[in-house]
């Protein structure tokens, strides 16, 4: 069989007492390990043991290193699945950004946006917000200024949560959350909070909740009516939302005498 005589004849070694020994006293001592690196520490001491052995004696053993298991994340269910938003109150979107004050206190901020004009709703700020609170914004805000059409959103625990839910399914609004780790799928609202974040959070060092809240609506109302929006050829999203309502009356009244 043109087999060499000394692999035909070379007997199997056992593993040395001394050596399972070192393998299981440096696995527990260096649990976070894998049979690579114990492989390597074993070497380093010359030791005459393999690396696939090494493997075998944790194995045997019980000492292999445990893979956590991810949670499976709870995902929204849409029921209105909008591409772009067509006219005022069609598609709005919401999402939480984060800062902190000036002591290390975490803030965030919970940003709604009307997707076609632009306009900032809201920016509510506090050190926690809770699906509560973001059913009692979004009540404010349907008064103000009516219900839209559909909510766009993560799946994040507050957006998908039943108090939510339940309240948006009781008012008519459609939900449409975006996929897992697709943050493209909500271009407006994630370019929103970039301009946020660069802008204003990024300039100002808030001491308490109650700047941080005067200096946000500021600049709220700052973008609202003075910032040029590119996509809305240089207007500001006020301006835009004031030209557009002109335009559908406009419209609106040509067809009236067209008819009569």
């Amino acid at each position: 069989m043109s087999i060499h005589r000394s692999t035909y004849r070379h007997p199997g070694q056992p593993v040395a007492d001394d050596v399972s020994a070192e393998v299981i006293r440096l696995s527990q001592r260096y649990w976070y390990w894998g049979y690579r690196k114990i492989y390597d520490l074993i070497d380093r001491e010359k030791f005459p043991v393999g690396r696939d052995r090494v493997r075998l004696i944790r194995r045997r053993e019980g000492l292999q290193v445990s893979r956590k298991r991810r949670k499976k994340r709870l995902l929204g269910t849409s029921t209105r699945w909008v591409h772009r938003a067509t006219h005022p109150n069609h598609v709005w979107s919401y999402d939480f950004v984060h800062d902190q004050t000036i002591d290390g206190r975490k803030l965030r901020f919970l940003t709604v946006t009307d997707e076609f004009s632009k306009e900032s709703l809201s920016l509510e700020c506090a050190r926690s917000l809770t699906s509560t609170d973001v059913v009692r914004v979004l009540g404010q805000l349907v008064k103000a200024h009516g219900t839209p059409k559909c909510i766009r959103s993560d799946n994040g625990p507050e957006f998908i949560a039943d108090t939510v839910k339940k309240w948006l399914s009781r008012s008519g609004i459609g939900t449409h959350y975006i996929d897992p780790g697709s943050p493209w799928q909500n271009a407006f609202g994630e370019s929103f909070n970039s301009i946020f974040r660069t802008t204003c959070l990024d300039q100002w060092a808030f001491e308490s909740v109650q700047e941080a809240r005067a200096v946000t609506e500021h600049w709220r109302e700052e973008y609202n009516t003075v910032r040029p929006h590119g996509s809305l050829g240089g207007r500001s999203p006020a301006q835009f939302a004031e030209d557009w309502a002109n335009d559908s009356r406009k419209m609106l009244t040509k067809q009236q005498v067209g008819k009569s």
